[in-house]
């Protein structure tokens, strides 16, 4: 895996090219070497402010939204530095929490002064009392292993967010913004398949591109 480091996602994805047509296992040989790409991305924090100033100067906040954030796990990107402006900028913030097995995510209130346990799959999400405060976003941020130059993104394959996002999206109008490494980006079109959403804005540390 040392021979990785470094090279961009498009540069490793060709090694599986060629599998068989099945969708799902299409998705199955690009998440894993996708995975293991980006074990070997990170961002400093200048391009964390960098990702931050792409975010503010592209998307219109004007009716003060409420934003789904998510807390960094593992290897994704880390939004610690963009959620911190959008709460110091004074816009709501939530994080998803997970229930049983329920695709659709909910969402309660964070802020600085609550805390955060681990649920589900290692998810961090605020303290849940015995009265939460449940939250309908406006925007969501959306994690993903790559995306491709139509706007969709290959996830980590619980449908969490394609569900979570068509519930929403029946129900209001809502963005989706996908968070991503510049090196996650794809010259090829990723395998869909009918319920995969596509993303109204990705943003990376280098640029902001909209697909609506």
């Amino acid at each position: 895996m040392g021979d990785h480091a470094g090279l961009p996602l498009q540069a490793l994805v060709y090694r599986v090219s060629f599998v068989p047509d099945d969708l799902k296992i299409q998705k199955q040989a690009l998440r894993a070497e996708a995975q293991r790409a980006r074990g070997f991305m990170s961002l400093d924090i200048d391009a964390q402010k960098e990702l931050c100033s792409n975010f503010f100067k592209s998307i219109d906040l004007s009716s003060s939204p409420v934003i789904a954030a998510y807390w960094p796990k593992d290897r994704e990107l880390d939004t610690q530095v963009l959620i911190d402006e959008c709460l110091g900028r004074g816009f709501t913030v939530c994080l998803p929490v997970i229930e049983g097995d329920e695709r659709i995510l909910k969402f309660a209130k964070f802020g600085h002064n609550i805390d955060l346990v681990k649920g589900r799959f290692g998810v961090c999400h605020p303290v849940l009392d015995e009265n939460p405060e449940w939250l309908e976003p406006d925007i969501f941020f959306v994690p993903m292993l790559a995306f491709d130059r139509s706007g969709y993104r290959l996830g980590f394959g619980g449908g969490f967010y394609d569900a979570t996002l068509a519930h929403y999206a029946a129900k209001k109008s809502i963005m989706a913004v996908g968070l991503a490494f510049a090196k996650q980006a794809c010259l090829f079109g990723l395998p869909r398949e009918d319920h995969d959403v596509k993303m109204d804005w990705i943003i990376t540390e280098r640029s902001a591109q909209k697909f609506t």
